[in-house]
């Protein structure tokens, strides 16, 4: 087949009767040479907007797309699913050897490739631009896809420096039409990314930010790992998911500390060796319930779409990170859950991260912004998802699937309570100039004697005690709310407590203050599922949620074995075979016919040639 109209591709090619949202019209301005920046949700189907395009225009003559991407992980699982639909594409990274690279050059020159994978340095690499201007000089190359666009920009949250060198291709090929691609950027970022590519003249398309498949929750760390594990077990037993920590130390740790407690949980870093990062890596995308704890290294460009939890025991730097690492979560559009544990000294890390960067004060000041309106998010007593698309410039209803919503958290006029903290830290600074921490401040307010109130004869303050009504949990919360409304700053090696300028009016009682109220520590062996709900997927829930009967359950069930069988022989994830949802639907459905099997979602000519036939017999034996 060469018909290279995009519905014909889509429907030929990958199996699916329609495009989805805004892709048809990004799908025609690309395949018709228009420059574009696209903003659209992971999951949302970014990749076939370029995807189908590279096909379009090879099959019109026009020669290779070159896809940009940072991660060898990406370039591997989309060159292998495009191989599965008959689509000629190649990668070249450091995995292949000599002659396995001079071969993908060989296929690049000729013109025969559809598409090539590659790493940003590599397309700005003299060699491989010789390359490019040999193909540009006989009309054969077609389109640059860059994607992870937001990695041009220092604003975003994952800035790369080799990025800002894409700027050539513009210059250099300025006929050959370029579309960008990111799951997130807010106004200032997209800003940058079209200045820095130089894509003023492209249309810009952003979609929906929602993702109303995820169920968003933030809890108050108390015993965090508890709180995971318990959050794991009672709604995600044997299922893949991600927990993000902030450093190496704390992965280690963690996946060593869930694999104890029976979990097949696999530390990924930047530190690991990088076999053990590509064997932990294959894992988590070919085996099923493996759970990944990892740095920020792991997951961009990851495609495996039934990730059904992602978790963060520390708070990410800006709500654009927080997006893009929990929108890894439900690819498949199968419910999903972003879980959060948060607490004083996230607030206090991050803020103090900032301060001590050697970047420009103007970056500073954007960074505390950013970290700022993620605190608001974690501190908000509303629907979380308002919040989330409000950052992104998009109007929202209260989504009914988040902590807030099905939930709503109590709150308390903690205005008289701000006041004696803000007052004993003022007080601290007129007693002896000195400044103090969380715990020294809690104390003093409590009423508590200790060695060092004794030492600095804090119990003659007229603060000693004023708090006792309030339990050390409380307190915390207070003064974790505080610092995340900017009225209190950490400072220092120590984490020492001073006011800022707006404390002034919150003493004068100018300021009137509705906190969110401490949580209560769960009692041991209490189930509390999604921020306190006692829910628990189980086995069959998971069936249910599909549709399948007992008789589909058992074909669904065969077609999983088959399909994991084919997998390992190609040496590929099982999702890029056929994803579960697909799979879901063959069962459901039970076809009878290759006829009938062409009519499933998913389902292209390709693998209707290669698999159909089997999979009419695994359907009946199953």
């Amino acid at each position: 087949m060469n018909d290279s109209r995009p519905l014909s591709i889509l429907q030929e090619v990958f199996g699916y009767g329609a495009f989805r949202g805004a892709q048809a019209e990004i799908v025609d301005h690309v395949t018709g040479g228009g420059d574009a920046l696209v903003l659209m949700p992971t999951g949302g189907g970014k990749s076939l907007c370029y995807q189908v395009p590279a096909i379009a225009r090879h099959r019109a003559r026009q020669g290779v797309t070159v896809v940009v991407s940072p991660l060898i992980a990406l370039m591997h699982d989309q060159v292998g699913a495009l191989e599965e639909a008959g689509v000629h594409a190649a990668f070249m990274n450091s995995t292949l050897d000599t002659e396995q690279y001079l071969f993908v050059e060989r296929e690049l020159t000729s013109g025969r490739l559809v598409m090539l994978y590659a790493a940003p340095e590599r397309v700005t690499n003299p060699r491989f631009l010789a390359q490019l201007d040999s193909l540009h000089e006989r009309g054969l190359l077609s389109l640059f896809a860059i994607d992870e666009a937001h990695c041009v920009s220092q604003w975003g949250h994952d800035f790369r420096s080799e990025y800002l060198a894409l700027s050539l291709l513009h210059e250099r090929y300025a006929d050959v039409p370029r579309i960008a691609l990111t799951a997130t950027a807010d106004d200032i970022t997209r800003a940058d990314i079209i200045e820095r590519l130089k894509l003023d003249e492209a249309r810009v398309f952003i979609s929906s930010f929602d993702r109303p498949n995820i169920r968003y929750a933030i809890v108050e760390k108390d015993d965090p790992r508890r709180q995971l594990l318990r959050f794991i077990r009672e709604e995600h037993e044997d299922e893949a998911g991600v927990v993000y920590c902030q450093s190496r130390k704390k992965v280690e740790e963690t996946a060593q500390w869930l694999a104890a407690e029976g979990l097949k949980a696999l530390p990924y870093h930047a530190g690991l060796d990088s076999a053990v990062r590509q064997k932990h890596q294959d894992r988590f995308l070919r085996e099923d319930g493996i759970v990944m704890v990892a740095t920020v290294a792991f997951g961009m460009g990851i495609d495996k779409p039934d990730v059904r939890f992602v978790a963060h025991l520390d708070l990410p730097k800006n709500i654009e990170g927080y997006y893009q690492e929990t929108g890894r979560a439900g690819r498949d559009g199968g419910a999903s859950n972003a879980w959060m544990t948060y607490g004083l000294a996230d607030v206090v890390n991050q803020r103090r991260m900032i301060d001590e960067s050697p970047a420009e004060e103007d970056f500073k000041i954007v960074q505390r912004g950013k970290l700022d309106a993620l605190l608001a998010l974690a501190e908000a007593t509303d629907c979380r998802r308002v919040r989330l698309l409000s950052y992104f410039g998009e109007a929202s209803q209260p989504c009914g699937n988040c902590d807030n919503c099905l939930q709503p958290p109590a709150t308390w006029d903690a205005t008289d309570a701000a006041r004696k903290l803000l007052s004993c830290i003022y007080r601290f600074h007129q007693h002896g100039g000195r400044r103090f921490g969380a715990g020294h401040l809690i104390d003093v307010l409590r009423g508590k004697q200790t060695d060092k109130v004794a030492q600095f004869n804090h119990e003659s303050l007229s603060t000693f005690g004023v708090g006792a009504d309030l339990s050390e949990q409380q307190w915390r919360a207070v003064l974790r709310q505080l610092i995340a409304l900017g009225h209190v700053v950490a400072e220092g090696e120590y984490h020492t407590l001073a006011l800022t300028d707006s404390a002034r009016a919150v003493l004068k009682g100018e300021v009137h203050l509705l906190l969110r109220e401490a949580s209560e520590r769960p009692k041991r062996g209490a189930k509390t599922g999604r921020s306190g709900s006692a829910t628990k997927t189980s086995s069959k829930a998971k069936v249910e949620a599909m549709d399948l009967d007992a008789a589909a359950e058992q074909r669904f069930d065969a077609l999983k074995s088959w399909r994991a069988e084919v997998a390992k022989e190609h040496g590929l994830p099982a999702y890029v075979i056929f994803q579960n949802v697909t799979l879901a639907e063959m069962a459901r459905q039970h076809p009878q016919s290759l006829d009938d099997l062409a009519g499933i979602s998913g389902v292209g000519a390709k693998k209707l040639e290669a698999y159909g036939r089997e999979l009419l017999r695994v359907l009946e034996a199953g």
